[in-house]
């Protein structure tokens, strides 16, 4: 957790994650309803109001915004390292949600840090439990406004590319991305 809070931009490895879920799964039943009728409830997503008697402190919960970033009929791809003995892969630019921002501003400030692009927001397509990671995770469609695709975090990813959508399952399996994702790219599976 320490290391979290000194680089508060980097997602928790898969360890950390599962310790999460774990907890979460753990937790009393009117614990767990109390935190997901929060989690829909609270309008500054990824919120929860803490439920003692001692604090009405803030609680945030790991969330993370995937910016699904369109030029025409090309989608923005980065290639992150593997860790801890995983493979480099392929995704769509993402950043953790910290306290007080938006699933949306960190989409587009995570974009332009990671890969130099500008964009925009146009909708969000939906919210779900990652099946891999288990963080929440909200996807953001935008648009290319501007700017040249490069590697600009090479600490965390290998590359960055634009792909053809119709050849969008080539750098990811088609079962691993969100289906609202792939409706929206209307990319045939």
């Amino acid at each position: 957790m320490a290391a979290w809070h000194q680089m508060p931009d980097r997602m928790p490895n898969t360890e950390m994650q599962q310790l999460l879920t774990t907890a979460l799964e753990q937790a009393p039943l009117p614990a767990r309803d109390r935190f997901a009728a929060a989690l829909q409830a609270d309008g500054r997503q990824g919120l929860t109001r803490r439920e003692d008697n001692q604090s009405s402190d803030l609680a945030h919960t790991l969330t993370v915004a995937i910016a699904i970033v369109l030029d025409n009929s090309r989608v923005l791809l980065v290639q992150r390292r593997g860790q801890a003995g995983e493979d480099d892969a392929w995704q769509f630019p993402a950043g953790m949600v910290k306290p007080g921002l938006t699933a949306h501003t960190v989409a587009v400030r995570e974009t332009l840090m990671e890969t130099g692009i500008h964009c925009a927001v146009d909708r969000t397509l939906g919210r779900r439990i990652h099946p891999a990671t288990n963080v929440l995770c909200e996807y953001v469609l935008c648009h290319y406004l501007s700017g040249e695709a490069e590697n600009r975090d090479a600490g965390e990813n290998v590359s960055v590319t634009w792909t053809p959508t119709m050849r969008l399952t080539l750098f990811i399996p088609a079962e691993r991305i969100y289906p609202p994702v792939l409706t929206a790219l209307e990319v045939q599976t």
